[in-house]
């Protein structure tokens, strides 16, 4: 098939050398690229119990067949390993230029195994693969470690690198490109911390073949033209993400002071327009017509960002209405190697573990100087808020109010506000996440009553599907396009005839995969769980006032969602239901 380049350039830190082998093109057609090619390589090479953070564990990364080709959105990259903040299979999705750097080196995918016995990072310039020392930049942060590597290795290189929370092993360190695009979720920057791999450095010269190129460059234009620069899609470009805030604030599922309310009195200060009067420029990644990046300027501090994501579990879960210091701490979090969705959310607990007298971590609703102080210690594992949410529930109590599915913390919706939502979160592979489905679109923002279980089993699962086929093209998250088109381009790229039908059974089988992961890690419908805090509390302000998620109610959900997935009441794929998806 045309659009992959058929080559997985492969990394053995055990030895400090390097082996190049073809690319799996069965599994190419059963799973694509990203994140369902990833899972399958994650899959067939771990065996199962892997310690995350043993030289066992692998981390893949892996491009997809529109990778470096015309299609609009198309330069995102999958990063994949067994989590150590969860033990799920877990990926992670990046973007910027990475992943066509890569793609024009020479390879779908790189897999990076075993331990190098020192500090190294890898240095890949097309065919040219070398292991060079890192000890000079071990602690350093990430922007300190990607201005050293282009002086040295040239201006035009693109930087994967981990700061001190990855080579400290933090379960939520994240892995960092161009100063501010992450692999954010599950503890990545850990696996590579784990390996001794500071940073990986890419250039490539090469192109990417696709089977029709005259016909995909036409469709793409059109494509760009009328269906990414559409109104359903310009909001990215217009505000970016810290629209949501005030949407979210409006519909009554902004998490505030650790999911306790669902609105908060100072959303004012770091919604939209308030990131807008400090923004300076905008920014898009590889082959991207959206542009949804903000450069934003204030005080003593510069980021591409803050997105939805962070002004929410970072501000107002935090108590913090100070746009200022939102900026400072995704600063941080971006130097430092965090991620700010389980960072914001762990300094949230334990400000209500302090609240409440179970534990007293000097850390208040609002104490800006606390927060900023504490995401620093965590990053420096100088502080117990390095175990998470999880694991500081674990060792002083607070498990009711704990706001995490499978060890990783929520992200920025309230699922009282949407019920659906709330499945989404339980039923993901890698933990609560809102990148596997996202139903709260079609509840609080869009037309669908949140406040029923009817319909939502079937959306979540249709969901699943679709996103999982979509970042395994791998497409942006947020170009809002239908699988006929996403089918319609893979064809004009691979040559292969793809159908919507067809995407929606890969989506499916990808889903089932991971799944199979998981069990065979020993998790099952138990794990499929909220905490009670959603079941028991109901929210006090707002429009979901006096809401909550009944967990008869979301048992019910549940027990529809395994019917509908051909499960067992444990949450287990049947033997029929792999054999139909052929896993």
């Amino acid at each position: 098939m045309k659009g992959y380049i058929g080559k997985v350039l492969r990394i053995d830190l055990n030895n400090l050398t390097s082996s190049v082998e073809s690319l799996n093109l069965l599994w190419a057609e059963k799973y694509i690229g990203g994140k369902g090619l990833a899972m399958k390589y994650i899959y067939e090479e771990l065996p199962p119990k892997v310690d995350p953070l043993s030289p066992k564990n692998k981390m893949i990364l892996m491009t997809g067949p529109l990778t470096g080709t015309a299609v609009p959105c198309s330069g995102k990259l999958t990063i994949a390993a067994k989590s150590p903040a969860t033990n799920t299979i877990l990926d992670c999705s990046i973007g910027g230029h990475i992943a066509g750097e890569i793609k024009y080196a020479g390879y779908d995918a790189i897999i990076i195994e075993g331990k190098a016995e020192k500090p190294v990072y890898l240095h890949i310039e097309n065919s040219k693969v070398e292991l060079k020392s890192a000890g000079n930049l071990w602690g350093k942060g990430t922007h300190e470690t990607e201005f050293f590597l282009k002086a040295t290795c040239g201006p035009e290189v693109k930087v994967l690198a981990i700061g001190p929370a990855g080579e400290n092993m933090v379960p939520m360190a994240c892995i960092t490109s161009e100063l501010y695009r992450q692999a954010g979720r599950g503890g990545i920057g850990a696996v590579m911390g784990s390996k001794n791999l500071k940073a990986i450095v890419v250039k490539g010269t090469n192109g990417v073949k696709v089977a029709d190129p005259k016909q995909l460059t036409a469709r793409a234009k059109e494509i760009m033209k009328k269906d990414t620069l559409s109104d359903d899609n310009l909001w990215a470009y217009t505000d970016g993400t810290p629209i949501i805030v005030e949407l979210s604030n409006s519909t009554g599922v902004l998490p505030t002071r650790n999911f306790q309310q669902g609105t908060f009195d100072g959303f004012d200060k770091i919604h939209a327009e308030a990131v807008k009067a400090v923004r300076k420029d905008k920014k898009g990644c590889l082959s991207c017509g959206l542009g949804c990046g903000n450069y934003v300027n204030t005080g003593q501090s510069v980021v591409e960002g803050p997105e939805y994501e962070t002004l929410s579990i970072g501000g107002s879960n935090c108590g913090i209405d100070d746009l200022e210091a939102i900026v400072e701490f995704n600063k941080l979090c971006d130097d430092l190697g965090l991620d700010t969705i389980s960072t914001g959310n762990t300094i949230a607990f334990a400000m209500e573990l302090t609240e409440k007298g179970i534990k007293d971590f000097n850390l208040k609703f609002g104490d800006v100087k606390g927060y900023l102080k504490a995401t620093k210690n965590i990053a420096n594992k100088e502080t117990e808020l390095a175990l998470g949410v999880k694991g500081l529930s674990e060792k002083y109590g607070g498990k009711e109010f704990a706001m995490q599915v499978k060890g990783l913390e929520f992200p920025g919706y309230e699922p009282r506000g949407s019920w659906g939502m709330g499945l989404a979160y339980a039923t993901s592979d890698r933990g609560a996440c809102h990148t596997r489905a996202w139903p709260i679109a079609d509840e609080a923002y869009g037309d669908m009553d949140p406040f029923t279980i009817e319909g939502k089993a079937e959306l979540v699962v249709g969901l699943q599907h679709y996103n999982a086929a979509k970042f395994s093209t791998i497409l942006c998250d947020f170009w809002a396009l239908s699988l006929e088109t996403v089918a319609e381009l893979l064809t004009l790229v691979t040559g292969k005839q793809y159908t919507e039908k067809d995407l929606k059974i890969i989506g499916e089988r990808i889903v089932n995969l991971a799944r199979m992961f998981n069990i065979r890690e020993g998790f099952d419908a138990k794990d499929d769980r909220l905490p009670q805090r959603i079941y028991k509390e109901a929210l006090k302000t707002g429009a979901t006032a006096e809401k909550l998620l009944p967990e008869e109610e979301f048992n019910k959900m549940l027990r529809e969602y395994y019917q509908i997935r051909g499960w067992d009441s444990e949450g287990k794929p049947t033997g029929e239901k792999l054999d139909e998806l052929a896993i």
